[in-house]
């Protein structure tokens, strides 16, 4: 953003005055500084408090502290960020890791192993809480191998960009499109567009590990893997067109708490 500039040096010194005392001097207080001819003010959404040099997370750090629902990591999600930096692998290890550890991601897994024991996924386990538990080990498994194969491992090899950019404008359809269509277009770290290898690549591989390594033996085959991987790539893309909207359902619910 263009920051203010000072009155040019060059300019005719204004004529004298009678010479003020210190104490009036601090007393004065400080003339405007002229904004550039090219300074525009910040956007509701851009900048908090409109100060120039401010800077939002985003343009800081490269990652956000936002929570899908004020509860779940959406820390690889950037709003109204149009001049960030690019993410290093360690940065891109980091981010996922402090997702992936999260403690409302345990809660979270909790919820899906406690489906899989209902339905009965995977019979080998069985029943119980000792079934429970291997259900619980598997699933968080499951969701930190796929998370580090797809936003971290591969964008590190790769030099890819594992961020979403939400879009923020345009119809309701328009923006759904957008989304599904991030699970195949991604950015290069040096923002050119390419084709999404971290997530469709990263998720199958994520597959393949998890249902070969500590799966039921009954269950590591090929079309379990295949299961699994269609089913992660599925969530990813519900999640993603979640994470284009979530901001407006955010906006909507702080505008009704001021309302009230």
């Amino acid at each position: 953003m263009p920051q203010a500039q000072p009155p040019s040096a060059n300019q005719p010194e204004p004529a004298q005055t009678p010479a003020k005392s210190d104490d009036a001097k601090q007393q004065q207080p400080p003339s405007p500084t002229p904004a550039s001819p090219g300074h525009q003010q910040p956007s509701p959404g851009e900048k908090a408090s409109g100060a120039p040099d401010e800077k939002t997370q985003e343009e800081k750090t490269g990652v956000s502290k936002d929570r899908l629902f004020w509860t779940l990591p959406n820390f690889l999600t950037v709003e109204n960020a149009y001049q960030i930096p690019p993410l290093s692998a360690g940065q891109k290890f980091k981010v996922v890791a402090r997702s992936t550890f999260d403690p409302v991601e345990w809660g979270y897994i909790a919820f899906v192993a406690a489906i899989a024991q209902a339905e009965n996924s995977e019979p080998a386990y069985g029943q119980g809480w000792g079934a429970y538990g291997e259900r619980y080990a598997t699933s968080f498994g499951d969701n930190m191998v796929e998370n580090f194969m797809v936003g971290a491992v591969f964008p590190s090899i790769l030099h890819q960009d594992p961020r979403y950019y939400q879009l923020g404008k345009g119809s309701v359809v328009h923006r759904t499109a957008y989304a599904v269509e991030r699970m195949f277009i991604t950015r290069s770290d040096s923002g050119h567009k390419q084709f999404n290898y971290s997530e469709i690549f990263g998720a199958a591989v994520a597959a393949g590990i998890s249902t070969y390594s500590y799966h039921p033996h009954n269950d590591q085959n090929v079309d379990n893997a295949l299961s699994v991987w269609g089913t992660q790539v599925g969530w990813d893309m519900v999640s993603t067109v979640v994470k284009e909207f979530w901001p407006d359902i955010r906006r909507k619910f702080r505008k009704k708490d001021h309302q009230q």
